[in-house]
Order: structure tokens, then C-alpha cells, then sequence
């Protein structure tokens, strides 16, 4: 049995996937910084300032808190600022990973004669 999952392990598909999940891993931290640190400051001052980060809804009455992070602590709330930053960090990682086949291809294209 040891024997069938060292060969399973060692198959260039699995190695391949472990390299490609890490990568992933990896450019997904990008990424998230590009967006926290790049994209959504200059969203923020373009909107006067705003920090999408701490936009919630307190869903209960007892959710008296300006920052989301307390909030979370008196109850439930709907933190759609959150939320949208996130979807911002997918909607740049799908536009890259659309648009990377094509730039690959073009690349390889390039290059032979």
C-alpha cells in the first residue's frame, strides 16, 4: 500500500497540482495586498475617504459599534463592506486568469519561427 501512494504521490500530475496549488496559494496573497493596499485606498479617497472595510449592517439592535471588528462582538452583522472588497480581489484574479492563456499563447506564437 506504501508502495501505491509513493507512485501515486510521485506522478507529474500530482506533483504538478502541488506546484500549481502553491503557486495559487501564493498569487492569491498578491493579490489581496494589490487590493487592500493599492486599489481600494485610492477607491477610498476617490470617494472622500471611505474605508469599504469596516461597512456593515448590524443586524440586531445590541450592535452599537463603529468598527466592524466590535460589532462582530454585540451581535450579527451583514458586513457587505467586506464583501465587496473580496469580490473586488476575485474579479481581478478571474480578469488575470482569463486573459493569461491568451497572452501565453500569443507569447508562444511569437517565438516560433
Amino acid at each position: 500500500m506504501l508502495n501505491e501512494f509513493k507512485a501515486f504521490a510521485l506522478r507529474g500530475n500530482v506533483v504538478d497540482l502541488a506546484i500549481g496549488v502553491i503557486i495559487g496559494a501564493a498569487f492569491g496573497k498578491i493579490i489581496e495586498s494589490l487590493v487592500a493596499d493599492v486599489i481600494m485606498p485610492i477607491v477610498g479617497a476617490i470617494t472622500g475617504g471611505l474605508d469599504f472595510s469596516n461597512y456593515y449592517t448590524g443586524l440586531s439592535s445590541a450592535v452599537t459599534a463603529s468598527s466592524l471588528i466590535e460589532a462582530k462582538k454585540q451581535g450579527a452583522v451583514l458586513a457587505w463592506g467586506n464583501f465587496l472588497t473580496v469580490s473586488v480581489n476575485f474579479m481581478i484574479i478571474a480578469f488575470i486568469l482569463l486573459s493569461s492563456p491568451s497572452f501565453c499563447f500569443s507569447l508562444c506564437a511569437r517565438s516560433t519561427p
